[in-house]
């Protein structure tokens, strides 16, 4: 698609917006309606393209994709109501007599970038908030999942007309032509490299921004955890859509004691979940493309894997990959591997933890497994990170109830739920001031009456 064609469809949204057709909040419903009804009946279609794109089963699809885009759609349906209406505030006694509120207002015209590990969901995901915040939307899925983005297109032509919602498809020339638009917000995900990118086009404008990146994200295991446990949640996090998830345990700090007996659940763990022969699980998924699985086997050191190593070029796929007696200088230290490898670092102290965090840029999660409420204390309010969980990975992106984003380096802005209705908002503050009195000591001539009721009132 080239420049001038996107041009024209951004107009036609300009268009459509002003006419204030996607303002009322019971078209906004009635819209969110469709997109989930037509989601629940191109399930099969979409399952098959998470496949095609990504290897991934249909469980997995559906409950990492689909499953999680159908309950944002439906929280949204039953609480776009109460988020949209006015909400009154205190009206100090110097304005009287008023009324003064808060309303949500759509920014308008907005572009949805999305990336491919998940390329369902978090396209969907922050195209519910748009339309629930009364927005128009251009979406750009990416061009590493072409058999998700063409179903996606399905989707949204089936649901949307273009002048309000419009799927932009393509590559490169497709982004760099879309980000030199004016649009009224952005939303990207992807990676940190993209993101300054976006995030210097949408300077010039001064367009808002919300960017969800990424980043290596720590999991701390401690001398109290329950290792077994541990070992069993943490593998299935980190090997979750072959490791190519943003929130995944990028590497585990191990406390040194303990370390032993992690390796060995975890040894135990990848082939329970896996079985012994990783690559010819059906449900163990792939390498988006060759040049990823380049860029991840780059990282392996061989002399350190305990646990897997094996590949297959052909099909992109790597199996389950632990590395034992790993340094921060190290390859696999220095970027975030997105991918089906996980070092393992030891400490000894929880001050080490810390102080070792506190000097790395600060990750999209983190995750702590201890049965030490003081160490838990310890490691949630002195790190700073987007969000995580206590003896638990990943599953903290799976409410609607809690805000999803980043901090730092990791992203700006956050998404989800009544978050991601207030991502894609305005929110005006209003002063209704009431005609019936007007009290003059705000008015010149001063006198020394009005100003001691003015030091009554403003204090």
């Amino acid at each position: 698609m080239d420049a001038l064609t996107i041009q024209t469809m951004l107009e036609r949204q300009r268009a459509y917006f002003r006419t204030g057709a996607t303002l009322p909040v019971a078209f906004r419903v009635e819209m969110l309606k469709k997109l989930y009804n037509s989601i629940k009946a191109h399930e099969q279609d979409i399952t098959d393209a998470l496949h095609a794109d990504l290897g991934k089963s249909a469980f997995e699809g559906f409950m990492c994709e689909a499953g999680l885009a159908l309950t944002e759609l439906s929280y949204m349906i039953r609480h776009v109501r109460r988020f949209a209406r006015r909400h009154i505030v205190y009206t100090p006694l110097a304005q009287f007599a008023s009324v003064s509120y808060r309303q949500a207002s759509p920014y308008g015209n907005v572009l949805i970038m999305s990336p491919w590990n998940y390329p369902f969901l978090l396209t969907m995901d922050p195209l519910a908030d748009a339309i629930a915040a009364g927005n128009t939307v251009i979406l750009k899925p990416s061009a590493y999942a072409p058999a998700t983005g063409a179903v996606i297109e399905k989707i949204v032509a089936e649901c949307f007309p273009p002048e309000y919602v419009a799927v932009v498809t393509g590559g490169r020339q497709e982004n760099t032509a879309l980000l030199e638009q004016k649009f009224d917000f952005v939303f990207f995900t992807g990676g940190q490299t993209v993101g300054r990118e976006v995030l210097r086009h949408t300077a010039e404008t001064l367009t808002p921004a919300v960017l969800e990146l990424g980043g290596k994200s720590p999991c701390i295991v401690d001398n109290t955890a329950k290792i077994g446990l541990a070992a069993k949640r943490i593998v299935f996090g980190k090997f979750l859509n072959c490791g190519q998830t943003c929130v995944a345990p990028d590497y585990i700090l191990c406390h040194a004691d303990v370390k032993d007996q992690l390796l060995a659940e975890i040894r135990k763990q990848i082939e329970k979940q896996f079985g012994t022969e990783p690559l010819k699980n059906e449900n163990y998924g792939k390498i988006i493309h060759g040049e990823h699985f380049k860029r991840i086997f780059g990282l392996i050191d061989p002399a350190k894997v305990v646990i897997g190593g094996e590949t297959d070029e052909a099909a992109c796929r790597i199996a389950p990959t632990v590395m034992d007696n790993v340094t921060w200088d190290d390859a696999v230290m220095q970027e975030e591997i997105f991918g089906p490898v996980l070092p393992v670092l030891t400490f000894r102290t929880i001050d080490e933890v810390t102080g070792l965090l506190a000097d790395k840029p600060k990750p999209l999660a983190l995750y702590m497994f201890s049965e030490s409420k003081e160490n838990i204390r310890t490691v949630t309010e002195h790190c700073s990170f987007g969000g995580g969980c206590v003896n638990d990975v990943v599953i903290h992106l799976a409410t609607s109830e809690m805000g999803f984003g980043g901090v730092g380096e990791s992203g700006m802005g956050s998404y989800h739920g009544k978050d991601g209705f207030d991502a894609f908002s305005h929110y005006k503050s209003i002063v209704d001031k009431k005609t019936w009195m007007d009290l003059p000591m705000r008015y010149q001539p001063y006198n020394r009456f009005y100003g001691w009721l003015l030091h009554i009132f403003l204090r």
